[in-house]
């Protein structure tokens, strides 16, 4: 944080796609008076240093990207992730781990950190994701629904069910009145998809998220209970940021239109 690049926002509009979505800063962090635009200008001109951001597995590609955009736009910052089970991320920051942003895959592991009283501010949902079957490519075992994935000769992997992907399979299984017992439970969502990559499994209950980043990995099948098992997810500025203004900026970015853009292009769904 020894060096600072001063930017002005005439420089910023010309900035690109990224720009579109730095400039919603000033419109989401700013609720004080007209006078806040400036402010909110010149901070974000000043912008240095590193931002720390825990996100659940199935935003790796999508966040790692907004990473480098971000870092395009404010010469001098640097975006550091931390990707995995929400529960798991959770459970560092109430320990103390120091992070600046928090993006979880479900309320219920978010509200682990605002009862703590981790958070600053009130968790914003962002995106939405929605369930899919990964199989092998092909689909050789012509799996076409939930319920095939009960069958005797199947290897089926799930995410544990501490995990959001895990809650919201079990949810859609019992929405379905189904009973299923996998070889495995993972700790995230990453996990349970690579079993399948690996030809470890013959399927597993992920994101649509994670099968559209496998490529042809993979296969994905669509199943009705899925909308039955939606997850919001909401991201929040963390009560002991080391770089306060950096991850409101971030947060801004992710909830703008260029990083709704991102996001949506990864197949989450609109908040």
């Amino acid at each position: 944080m020894t060096r600072t690049t001063r930017r002005t926002r005439r420089s910023l509009q010309l900035a690109g796609a990224v720009t579109a979505g730095l400039l919603a800063l000033s419109a989401c962090s700013s609720s004080d008076d007209s006078s806040s635009a400036t402010s909110d200008s010149s901070s974000s001109d000043k912008l240095s240093g590193t931002v720390t951001v825990f996100a659940a597995a199935s935003l790796k590609e999508s966040f790692t990207a907004l990473g480098k955009e971000f870092e395009e736009a404010h010469p001098g910052t640097k975006v550091t992730f931390s990707f995995g089970g929400s529960d798991s991320l959770a459970a560092s920051i109430t320990g103390g781990a120091p992070a600046d942003v928090f993006a979880s895959a479900s309320p219920k592991t978010m509200k682990i950190v605002t009862d703590a009283g981790d958070a600053s501010g009130a968790p914003a949902t962002f995106v939405r994701n929605q369930l899919e079957i990964a199989t092998l490519p092909g689909n050789p075992d012509k799996i076409s629904s939930l319920k095939d994935l009960t069958g005797p000769d199947l290897k089926v992997v799930l995410c544990d069910k501490e995990v959001p992907c895990g809650a919201a399979a079990q949810k859609a299984l019992d929405a379905a009145g189904l009973k299923l017992t996998p070889v495995s439970y993972e700790q995230d969502v990453k996990s349970a998809l690579t079993k399948v990559e690996l030809k470890e499994a013959d399927a597993a209950v992920v994101y649509r998220t994670d099968v559209h980043a496998a490529g042809d990995k993979v296969e994905g099948v669509d199943f009705p209970e899925s909308a039955d098992a939606v997850n919001d997810y909401p991201i929040v500025q963390l009560k002991e940021a080391q770089n306060s203004e950096a991850a409101k900026a971030f947060i801004a970015l992710v909830r703008s239109s260029a990083g709704q853009k991102v996001l949506t292009g990864a197949g989450f769904l609109k908040p």
